[in-house]
């Protein structure tokens, strides 16, 4: 068993002494530097390739702005570190809001209605799911039709702690299956043996389970796929389940919202978020992105 050895994925370039341990750290989705940083960020995670080249280009234009502290985890998370003023990791207590909240727009849409944000804008969207699979992809899976094989163990994130991409991907899995005209029964129980739930954040477990050779392939959103095949060409590799396009390979929408007055710099990084330049990020990370 190995630990994945991530990037590191600040706004800022890597600079003094670095503390950590790829099996013991609980910070990859928390960057920068909170004291220096004017503009604080925070967003759902499973896009946080294509926000850190985006906030790392915002930060090279603007360098007033010091440091870009963003979060990238699931909205539970992040929503709670909003209401609270801050969020604890293990014995670290980091005060912080942020200017930025990005979410699905559901989740803004409760935000709103809470007073928190005045309203939200489409950032961009995914492009739907594939498998991931070691590369060489040794247990031969080919398709859909492979995960109703009795040797093959899927990931999935998990239902509780991540809904909304829990949701996305059963209905996806459901729904090609049933118009493949073959049932998924490892999606009818929670408790499946063959079906491996992530804890809370699916955007680094899904490859470590696949790693631990604890799940044999993991259903993740195009872009993710991608991000790891760029970050671990050795280790994996990805399995179309639909044609490009198919409805029944579901997408979902990611929103922007600023907070309150969004602080001295919200409302700059907001359009640059919203410009067609950080459009071009996020199509070159495998997202969709639309004026």
């Amino acid at each position: 068993m190995s630990t994945l050895s991530w990037p590191y994925e600040g706004a800022r370039p890597l600079a003094g002494p670095c503390f950590g341990h790829a099996g013991s750290n609980i910070c990859l989705d928390f960057h920068g530097d909170l004291q220096r940083a004017q503009l604080v960020v925070f967003s759902d995670g499973n896009h946080h390739m294509a926000l850190e080249q985006s906030l790392q280009e915002f930060l090279a234009d603007n360098p007033a702005t010091q440091d870009v502290f963003y979060a990238t985890t699931p909205p539970r998370i992040i929503i709670e570190a909003l209401k609270a003023g801050g969020v604890t990791l293990g014995n670290l207590r980091l005060a912080c809001m942020p200017h930025l909240f990005i979410s699905p727009p559901k989740v803004l849409d409760r935000l709103v209605a809470e007073g928190y944000l005045g309203q939200h804008q489409p950032l961009a969207r995914n492009c739907g799911s594939v498998l991931l699979v070691k590369k060489d992809n040794p247990k031969s899976i080919r398709g859909l039709a492979d995960l109703a094989r009795d040797d093959i163990r899927l990931f999935i994130s998990n239902p509780v702690t991540e809904t909304a991409s829990y949701e996305t991907y059963a209905a996806t899995l459901l729904r090609l299956a049933a118009k493949c005209r073959f049932s998924l029964d490892l999606l009818e129980r929670a408790d499946h043996p063959r079906l491996i739930h992530g804890a809370i954040i699916h955007h680094r477990e899904a490859p470590q389970a696949l790693v631990d050779d604890r799940a044999d392939c993991a259903i993740v959103f195009r872009h993710l796929a991608l991000r790891y095949e760029r970050v671990f060409p050795k280790l994996f590799e990805s399995i179309q389940i639909s044609a490009a396009g198919d409805p029944d390979n579901l997408v979902s929408d990611i929103h922007i919202g600023m907070v309150g007055g969004g602080g001295k710099w919200g409302r700059q990084a907001l359009d640059f978020l919203l410009s067609e330049r950080t459009r071009r990020i996020y199509r070159h990370h495998g997202l969709h992105a639309e004026p």
